[in-house]
């Protein structure tokens, strides 16, 4: 007898999308940063991506953004 969770599908359910990967999230979420995506590609994204994979990417690009922020103000101004 297996003890499956009946809501979660079977790993072989067609209607269940194969997990994303670490660049594929990272993509998904610089799309967000800048607003740009369509509603075909938000519902893949709802079903395959792994929301602690998202916090981190998440996480990465903001940090790499407020840094870039900061190198080009330093280098305007010169200090």
């Amino acid at each position: 007898m297996q003890n499956q969770d009946s809501r979660q599908p079977p790993p072989g359910d067609p209607a269940t999308p194969p997990r994303a990967g670490f660049l594929e999230t990272l993509r998904a979420v610089l799309w967000s940063f800048i607003g740009i995506r369509r509603r075909r590609d938000y519902e893949h994204d709802a079903r395959s991506l792994d929301p602690r994979a998202v916090v981190v990417a998440g996480l990465l690009a903001g940090l790499a953004f407020v840094l870039t922020i900061v190198a080009v103000v330093r280098l305007v101004v010169g200090s």
